[in-house]
């Protein structure tokens, strides 16, 4: 909020923010003028753009010359702060210092491995960043978790470590210093000087990370990073990231620091200079590291705009950030929101930051039509060429689109374009542009329809400002809506350099009243950064729980840490009324994973809470908010305590200004276009406006940094410090009919997508299961009238064309029995199930006067057991569906909106009845999960409804089709192109490891561009269960035919329209209603992919198994899938340790696994040269060892042990996998591919899983040449982001 006048500084004080291509300068002079700055951040005529900035400032208001060859005189300076990409540039450009990474012995390759999951589940390349380490050593050393009543022989003698958390290690393997001492010397000599120490369990006792670090640096290591300093937090691959992240950017930050104090008299050493951390706080530069350094840059934006924006009746606040490449959504309300996990260029840095969502929306988003749809991004033009409009060739951008529509002035912008950089903005180039996708588009209209108007330039590019807005609008209602926030009760608060443009569209789209722009919003990360605190958090970890035998234990360490963050503040200057400390404690329920960071502020201590506050209270009261209960008798844990201490510096750099008494001076009029066609619009100059203007749109508000655009309906008003609050009207009704609009059409499919998102959020929020709240293994869909797809959030391979199949079976089967107040409930794999486990809650919509529903909505979840044969309903030898659990055909769940407990309970424990077999071994949580499935679907109901309102039933059931058909043509499209390129008949076959054929051929029709999918010849039933249902051949189809596309496109019933699919019946992708079929949707699935792929000739055949482990007792049990090799294409290499096709999903953490179950980890490494060789090799699978430290059940559910993953086009198949039992009494038993087997204390269990087949003849240079494809251009984080990677890793 802004404040009163600030004290007039005594000398020169510098906001420096440095970007990838602007710096940006603020800076407050003696005296109290303010200078604002904007200049190249890579220029030939100085070395450094923040310096260059300091000296212009100082020339310019001394009037004395400083010559750039001579460092700058300090003797003026105040102090300097700044924010910075280095760090991010490095990391994203792989730049960083060269680095070796100490690892314990038997997980070499755990940082490759990472969660096991692909970022991009259609991306058949696997395109992940590389490890940033040029070279391993593995560490002789090993700390075990004590667990009392381990019968693990020999445990009683491994001696007994206490560790910080609170729990008790044992040495397993002593450190063997002698031996590393060699493998240190022989790298050192290779000329590497960095290192990142990742042992096991270093968190909890990091003496042996101590003693290697003292080692490294006695032996002239320059830089070593430990993961127990640099992020002392529980699981072992989010700390090694951040590790290596710490070794790999830190050197390149203190080479940089170095550089910029050299430009400076005496080192800088009599000025003191801070730099803004990735949490929003400022440190000293001696103290600014890596890992810590990431949001360095946009960071001061969030201070910025959180600090300045007025905030009436505690109103949140949305941070709306545009920029060249991408758009960064950001929110507050009272408190900066912090996340301590996330993924930046596909390294996970386990630091606080601030929760900054970038989406690939920005000024420079290319602009394309594809198959019907207008897409914008996420490609970008970047700086060079640019824009189409900045006359170097470049594409069609969102900038381009605002220069056609007048929104961009040229004659206000500097004449820095063109080869020579001496040429204006040239609209001209970018209208030619958009004639020419105007035809493009006409005629994509005309073979739709019979009759259309030709579009202008300025509808085509109007089109593509309205869908890059909705494209923003998403991420904001993830932030909003999701979490159970309004969203029309928030401000925008918009800065960046071309937010401005789309502030009011934006606003309004999403029922916004008010957008906030600073005076200072084209510097606001500069300006942030003279209005933030300086910040040092300390933290440890800890194990106990949040009860009273621990609150004194949890006391000392809050007060132990508080002193740190005092003390470290007052080494800064910072007095003790300057002081402020907040303490945390990361809190999670027992047998749960998702842990809040929370702070007893607005909780004060009770007779039964910590002196340091009410955390329980704070804890259940957020837990409440976020996800929509608690659980009152469930333990609460404490895995972290943390303090931030934060030292005020008091300073505000707003001046009130004076009011003009005069009318607002028009600049100019020009011509814009808005929804309604051009409207003359006057042009203001910001720096002529005065606090008592108001101004109404249309207008334009300029200054040297950005461009406003006041839409018709809004009223810009100047705040009397000289802000800008606009008024945002709700503007004119739109008319739009059920015909089809292309521009519509990627609206609507936005719009879709984000209903069937938003009810994922709730179903997470209100589920209870660790399997549906953390590990996201559900999804959630939208269907028309005919129960055919329209969208469906997350993408799931298995589930993607699945629940079609069930929504379109409830239609026929309950036909007139479907009525208002109904949900129904069904797993059966003759219904569209997949497999038992996982079910389907459905909720027919009906509307007034229309007999039949209009629409679907469905929610499908994992739920972890439903009774069966074992625990877990994932049984490995089971014969008949019956051994499998609870089966539900058309179950009326819902009954007059009742939710009918009693009866979904008795169908729950039925499978007790049968011998052998239990009821639900979960039925609390079954229940609770339903229930927040039919909450998930009432959401989605709200959601429909209330675009049914907005639009009218008719055009949102048009654009339901609309979207189909758009998913129809780009599937149409590719079969086109595959058989002018390949033929149009092709066939492919592969078989079960027990010789079962899947056979499959595709005869294509070029003209219309439809193929018929054959699967005759295809074996018989099967006496297991490998059977697969036929929604589950219907999900592997959809899921290659998008692979094959190329490009994201709807994933809905379209997808299949061109497809006509013969599955014979009674086969084993067919097989009759009491088949057990839990094998086919895990490993079936994975062979049916692997034969359509073989067909087409598309890549060679990846691990094909998802690797089922399980082990437990009577006490409750664990179940894994585990990563193998993908299969290599014709232009990549298969990726190595990664999940592949239809399933995705993540592995526990090895010290999770370690604290929670009775079992170490002995080994998780690649299993070297298993991927087939070719022209491409093929991806190695993974060797996963398993020490068992007391009687346990083994379980594994396997394929590809007898018959290995082909290879193509003359590429050798990748090594089959291999399932090994080491006894103790050291036998060694090959355990087959499905089995079930005890296990004695002390056993071993040796998981060996398949390689990728290779692509081409090894040496054979005829193979395809196409490049692979360009990286994108920006970077996507933010929790939306982790929340949807996570979705897609199940």
């Amino acid at each position: 909020m802004a404040a009163a006048a600030a004290p007039v500084p005594s000398g020169f004080q510098f906001a420096i923010d440095r970007g990838g291509t602007f710096t940006d300068v603020f800076a407050r002079c003696p005296g109290g003028r303010v200078r604002v700055l904007k200049l190249l951040s890579e220029d030939p005529a100085y070395d450094d753009a923040p310096t260059e900035g300091i000296r212009r400032v100082l020339e310019e208001e001394t009037g004395v010359p400083v010559p750039r060859d001579q460092p700058l005189d300090t003797s003026g300076i105040e102090w300097i702060r700044m924010g910075t990409t280095v760090a991010t540039n490095a990391l994203l450009e792989r730049q960083g210092e060269r680095l070796a990474l100490l690892v314990t012995r038997g997980f070499r390759d755990l940082l490759h491995i990472g969660s096991q999951a692909r970022p991009h589940i259609f991306d058949l390349e696997v395109a992940v960043p590389e490890v940033l380490y040029e070279e391993v050593i593995e560490v002789d050393e090993r700390l075990i978790p004590h667990q009392p009543g381990c019968q693990l022989p020999g445990t009683e003698a491994m001696p007994l470590l206490q560790g910080s958390t609170g729990g008790a290690l044992q040495v397993q393997r002593p450190l063997d210093l002698a031996a590393l001492r060699r493998e240190l010397e022989r790298v050192l000599a290779r000329g590497i000087t960095s290192l990142a120490v990742l042992l096991l369990h270093s968190y909890a006792w990091p003496g042996h990370e101590e003693q290697v670090g003292a080692l490294a640096r006695e032996l002239g290591f320059q830089h070593v990073s430990l993961s127990s300093a640099v992020a002392g937090m529980v699981r072992a691959v989010p700390r090694g990231y951040t590790a290596c992240a710490d070794a790999y950017l830190t050197p390149c930050i203190h080479r940089y620091l170095r550089s910029f104090r050299a430009g400076f008299t005496h080192q800088l050493q009599e000025v003191p200079v801070l730099f803004m951390r990735s949490d929003g706080g400022l440190t000293p530069m001696q103290h600014f590291s890596g890992a810590r350094a990431i949001l360095s840059g946009p960071a001061g934006g969030v201070v910025g705009y959180a600090v300045t924006t007025p905030r009436a009746h505690a109103q949140p606040v949305i941070g709306f950030d545009m920029g060249g490449t991408s758009t960064d959504v950001s929110r507050f309300a009272g408190a900066y929101e912090h996340v301590f996990e996330a993924t930046t260029a596909g390294i996970s840095i386990q630091a606080p930051q601030l929760d900054i969502n970038t989406v690939a929306a920005g000024g420079g988003s290319r602009l394309f039509f594809r198959s019907g749809l207008y897409v914008v991004g996420p490609e970008s033009a970047g700086a060079n060429p640019g824009p189409a409009c900045y006359r170097k060739g470049g594409p069609l951008t969102v900038t381009d689109a605002n220069l056609c529509l007048g929104r961009l002035l040229p004659e206000f912008f500097p004449h820095i374009f063109g080869p020579g950089e001496d040429q204006p903005l040239c609209r001209e180039t970018a209208a030619r542009a958009f004639r020419e996708l105007a035809a493009t588009i006409d005629a994509f209209r005309a073979s739709a329809t019979t009759t259309c108007q030709p579009l202008s330039v300025e509808e085509v590019a109007m089109g593509f400002v309205r869908v890059a807005n909705e494209a923003m609008c998403r991420p904001i209602r993830a932030l909003t809506q999701a979490r159970g926030h309004d969203t029309t009760r928030h401000v925008l608060a918009c800065f960046g350099g071309a937010g401005g443009q789309h502030a009011c569209a934006i606003a309004r789209a999403l029922g916004m009243a008010r957008v906030f722009i600073h005076k200072y919003s084209g510097v606001l990360s500069a300006y942030g950064l003279a209005l933030a605190d300086v910040v040092h958090e300390a933290q440890t970890p800890c194990a106990l729980r949040y009860e009273p035998a621990a609150f004194a234990q949890l006391d000392e360490r809050i007060a132990v840490l508080e002193r740190q963050c005092q003390e470290a503040l007052r080494a800064q200057g910072f007095t003790g009324d300057q002081i402020h400390t907040e303490a945390f404690l990361h809190l999670r329920y027992e047998g749960t994973d998702c842990s809040l960071m929370c702070s007893a502020k607005g909780h004060p201590p009770t007779d039964s809470s910590c002196r340091a506050g009410d955390f329980h209270a704070a804890f259940t009261s957020r837990y409440q908010v976020e996800f929509g209960f608690t659980i009152p008798q469930r333990p609460v844990l404490v895995d972290d305590v943390r303090v931030r201490g934060t030292g005020t510096s008091g300073i505000c750099c707003e001046t009130p200004m004076a009011p003009s008494g005069k009318p607002p001076r028009v600049e100019t009029v020009t011509q814009c276009y808005f929804e309604g066609g051009y409207l003359e619009t006057p042009v203001f100059l910001l720096q002529d406006l005065a606090c008592d203007h108001s101004i109404p749109g249309p207008a334009i508000l300029i200054d040297q940094n950005s461009t406003i655009v006041v839409e018709p309906g809004c009223t810009a008003s100047l705040t009397p410090f000289g802000d800008i609050s606009i008024d945002v009207g709700s503007g004119p009704p739109q008319a739009v009919g059920p015909h089809l609009d292309p521009v519509q059409l990627s609206i609507f499919s936005h719009r879709f997508m984000s209903i069937a998102e938003q009810m994922g959020r709730i179903l997470q929020r209100t589920a209870i299961s660790t399997n549906i709240k953390e590990r996201l293994d559900f999804s959630c869909a939208l269907f028309g009238p005919d129960g055919g797809l329209v969208s469906n959030a997350p993408h799931i391979p298995v589930h993607l064309g699945a629940m079609q199949e069930t929504v379109q079976f409830q239609i026929r089967n309950l036909g007139e029995d479907l009525h208002a107040g109904d949900v129904i409930l069904s797993n059966h794999p003759c219904a569209g199930g997949s497999h038992l486990p996982d079910l389907t809650v459905i909720t027919p919509v009906f509307w007034p006067d229309v007999p039949k529903p209009v629409f679907f909505v469905a929610s499908r979840g994992h739920h972890a057991d439903i009774g069966g044969i074992t625990p877990g309903s994932m049984p490995p030898h089971s014969k008949a569906l019956c051994e499998e659990g609870a089966v539900f055909v058309s179950f009326k769940l819902v009954k007059d909106g009742v939710f009918q407990e009693e009866a979904v309970t008795e169908a729950l424990l039925s499978p007790g009845h049968i011998p052998g077999c239990s009821g639900s071994r979960n039925l609390q949580d079954n229940l609770s999960d339903l229930r927040a499935q039919v909450a998930a679907n009432q959401k989605g109901i709200q959601l429909v409804t209330e675009l049914i309102c907005h639009y009218g039933l008719p055009v949102v059931q048009a654009y339901m089709a609309h979207i189909q058909a758009n998913a129809e043509v780009a599937v149409r499209e590719m079969l086109k192109d595959f058989a002018a390129r390949w033929g149009t008949a092709v066939e492919a076959e592969d078989f079960m490891d027990d010789g079962t054929p899947i056979r499959l051929r595709v005869q294509v029709d070029p003209q219309e561009g439809s193929a018929t999918f054959d699967f005759s010849g295809t074996g018989t039933e099967v006496y297991g269960n490998c059977n697969a249902p036929r929604a589950i051949t219907l999900s592997a189809l959809i899921y290659c035919l998008r692979c094959m596309v190329g490009q994201d496109i709807p994933l809905n019933q379209g997808c299949l329209a061109p497809v006509r699919v013969l599955i014979p019946k009674g086969s084993i992708l067919d097989p009759s209603s009491e088949a057990a079929v839990v094998g086919g949707n895990v490993l079936t699935s994975q062979r049916v992919v692997d034969v359509i792929f073989r067909a087409f000739g598309v890549c060679a055949a990846s691990q094909g198994c998802m690797n089922n482990v399980t082990f437990g007792s009577a006490r409750g049990g664990y179940y894994e899938t585990v990563a193998g090799g993908a299969g290599a294409g014709p232009h990549w290499g298969g990726r190595s340790g990664v999940h592949s096709h239809m399933t995705n999903t993540r592995i526990t953490d090895p010290e999770i696994l370690e604290l929670r179950y009775p079992v170490v980890l002995q080994r998780f490494e690649l299993r070297r040269g298993s991927g087939g060789a070719g022209q491409q090799r093929g991806g190695d699978g993974v060797v996963r060892e398993l020490l068992f430290r007391e009687p346990l059940e083994l379980a594994v559910l396997s394929e590809r042990r007898a018959r290995p993953p082909y290879g193509l086009r003359g590429g050798s198949p990748g090594a089959p996998g291999l399932n090994l039992l080491l006894l103790r009494d050291g036998r060694t038993i090959n355990l087959g591919g499905k089995t079930s087997v005890p296990v004695k204390p002390g056993d071993v269990f040796r998981l060996l899983t398949p390689g990728g087949g290779g692509f081409g003849a090894p040496g054979d240079g005829d193979g395809d040449t196409a490049q692979p494809r360009a990286p994108q251009s920006f970077v996507e984080r933010g929790s939306v982001f982790e929340y949807r990677r996570a979705q897609e890793a199940v």
